[in-house]
């Protein structure tokens, strides 16, 4: 057994040209095309988002994987907008992996935290040994347990999420991956983010 920090990165980021697909597509509503210019499509945009015509915005999409733990990845899931893929504890062997538990980021693993972590992964892999399926020996895999998950989302249900789980009631758990996916999502198109 052994402890990782989570993390988040791009499967397939936001496109380069993510503003001008919104503005060739938005501009369909004001049969506007003809103002389309090189420049033209922040300051449409803009526009989108102060009027909050943000319907066009589901006309780009970014997958992006997180690497959290399985509490997190439940509130993750949740968000029916979203196509997801997630590690399967029914057919990952965790013997031959080995057991990752994700770091809080609210407190510090103590020994004891470790010891019982330890004994976990001891009694799935005798499960393991006796016979079990690795879908019969996870019911005793610990919430903790490390996770990945690909989601893919439009740039609308992003910015909901992120601002969804990025408030200050969320689980810290949450916050933290969410933040670094905000981030991300802010350094590769800053008009359609930065107000989260």
């Amino acid at each position: 057994m052994f402890v990782i920090e989570q993390y988040c990165e791009w499967v397939v980021p936001p496109p380069p040209d993510t503003l001008e697909r919104i503005e060739r597509c938005g501009r369909v509503s004001w049969k506007s095309e003809d103002r389309i210019t090189p420049g033209s499509a922040a300051k449409f945009v803009k526009m989108l988002m102060t009027k909050k015509h943000e319907s066009v915005l589901e006309q780009v999409d970014a997958t992006m994987r997180f690497v959290t733990d399985r509490g997190v990845s439940h509130e993750l899931v949740r968000h029916r907008l979203a196509s997801v893929v997630q590690e399967s504890t029914r057919y990952v062997n965790y013997k031959k992996r080995g057991v990752i538990i994700i770091r809080p980021t609210d407190f510090e693993l103590d020994e004891e935290d470790i010891a019982l972590l330890n004994r976990i992964e001891e009694h799935y892999n005798k499960k393991l040994a006796s016979g079990k399926t690795p879908q019969q020996a996870r019911l005793f895999l610990p919430t903790g347990l490390k996770t990945e998950v690909v989601m893919k989302c439009n740039m609308r249900e992003w910015r909901h999420i992120l601002s969804l789980r990025t408030a200050p009631d969320a689980h810290p758990q949450m916050i933290s991956l969410m933040k670094e996916a905000l981030g991300m999502f802010q350094a590769a198109v800053p008009i359609l983010f930065d107000n989260i």
